[in-house]
């Protein structure tokens, strides 16, 4: 449990520095003179080099395990997110938020981490709340950042000056927290991976024997149902993460703190939804098996798409809140059920498998991306196409089959995890006066 927390405050503080300049980009946009079509290069940018770098630490992680990996990208990831205040021009500016999007990669972290750490029959509870917990970040920062640059413009500080400052904040606890996650997690329930080398002399053989998981977990189709699927549900995510503010600016008249507040109650839903998808998805699993996984992924992402064309749709503010919070739910939920899937596709490559589907997310946000730089088409005209597409997308599920023997091997391992404990008997002692001893009554 002490890695599972601090795993989920570590990916908090990822996502809290992933996205800080979201919710300030009206401030930058007026400094910068940014067009609607290099904000839309912004967004892309923002998520594209995770695509790669998710695909990257998957496989990393898997070498050398999730401790070292997560330690150094959380210290070498907080660089960008402090140096983006020396940004002057848009090109800069660009390459910086390019730069950033590589702390994304925490997710898969975080996940195989968990995967490590968690049972089967709440392996999918325990990664969607870690991962669930940690996009939380994605909706405090949208309302905390907003705060913090207010704060510096109260001291005296210029909004261009502000913004730049707001953004070393989330810089330094990332490297704090690179620091406790080395000391105090561990690589798995057994121990580190080192230590696990020294103790055992087959180790290496065990892992040598592993090196083909990786070409068979590529050729896998169902790695590739469910890396369009983590598009459809964790791309639009980032997604709104990236434009909600400006949306609720642009679009319903709101100041820059305003709009912050309301465009964080997307993310806050996180404290609990996408640990309702997981948990539900644990649930469908023990009543239906690995089948029943599929069928409530596919439920919950199929609602997603007719929530998001109804927010769409709204242009009332109260009723457009309302309806972005249920978008939110599903969304969520989504993420939580498809990665209570993953763990069962391939447990020797857990961390290549994570690694795939986790890049999904941003290519599906890269894709919705190209959509917001397009000057003729509006963002609500946007979200109204993406809502059509994710409700396609949800078919996608069914792609995702497991054979009999992977649906018995589940069963087995639940009833294993089920098995009620022995009960020993408490012992009962008398003291026996004629031989001057104690005897045991029941032994």
């Amino acid at each position: 449990m002490k890695t599972f927390h601090i795993t989920w405050f570590s990916f908090f503080l990822c996502f809290f520095g992933w996205f800080g300049v979201a919710p300030l980009m009206a401030v930058i946009r007026e400094e910068l003179l940014l067009s609607k079509s290099q904000i839309g290069n912004i967004i892309i940018a923002s998520v594209m080099i995770t695509i790669f770098a998710r695909l990257l630490i998957g496989w990393i992680a898997d070498k050398i395990g999730p401790r070292i990996t997560y330690t150094w990208l959380l210290i070498v990831g907080s660089l960008p997110v402090m140096l983006i205040g020396l940004s002057n021009d848009y090109t800069s500016f660009l390459i910086f938020r390019l730069l950033i999007g590589v702390i994304g990669a925490s997710f898969v972290i975080t996940q195989f981490h968990t995967s490590l750490m968690f049972a089967p029959n709440v392996v999918g509870t325990a990664n969607a709340t870690t991962a669930g917990w940690g996009n939380l970040g994605g909706g405090v920062t949208q309302m905390v950042m907003p705060l913090i640059f207010s704060a510096f413009v109260a001291i005296g500080y210029s909004n261009t000056s502000s913004w730049r400052y707001a953004m070393i904040v989330p810089g330094i606890l990332m490297i704090i927290m690179g620091l406790v996650y080395y000391k105090f997690t561990r690589d798995t329930p057994e121990g580190n991976l080192n230590d696990l080398k020294k103790a055992d002399p087959d180790f290496a053989i065990k892992k040598t024997a592993e090196k083909g998981q990786f070409l068979e977990t590529i050729k896998d189709f169902r790695v590739w149902g469910l890396f369009i699927i983590y598009g459809a549900c964790f791309g639009i995510e980032l997604t709104i993460n990236n434009i909600a503010s400006l949306y609720y600016k642009d679009y319903f008249s709101l100041d820059v703190k305003t709009a912050g507040l309301i465009a964080g109650l997307f993310g806050v839903m996180n404290i609990f939804a996408r640990s309702v998808g997981g948990i539900l998805g644990d649930k469908s699993g023990i009543r239906w098996g690995l089948k029943g996984r599929v069928y409530f992924l596919f439920t919950a992402l199929f609602l997603e798409g007719i929530a998001l064309i109804l927010f769409s749709r709204m242009t009332v503010l109260p009723v457009a809140i309302a309806t972005m919070i249920v978008f939110s739910l599903f969304v969520q939920m989504s993420e939580g059920a498809t990665f209570s899937v993953v763990p069962f596709i391939n447990k020797k490559a857990i961390g290549t498998v994570s690694g795939i589907v986790g890049a999904g997310g941003n290519a599906g946000a890269v894709a919705a991306g190209f959509l917001f730089k397009m000057e003729d088409v509006s963002y609500p005209q946007a979200l109204f196409i993406i809502g059509i597409i994710v409700s396609v997308v949800s078919l996608f599920a069914f792609l995702v089959r497991f054979s009999e023997e992977a649906e018995t091997e589940a069963r087995k391992e639940l009833g294993e995890v089920y098995q009620p404990r022995s009960v020993q008997p408490k012992p009962i002692f008398m003291y026996s006066y004629a031989n001057n001893s104690v005897i045991k009554l029941n032994a």
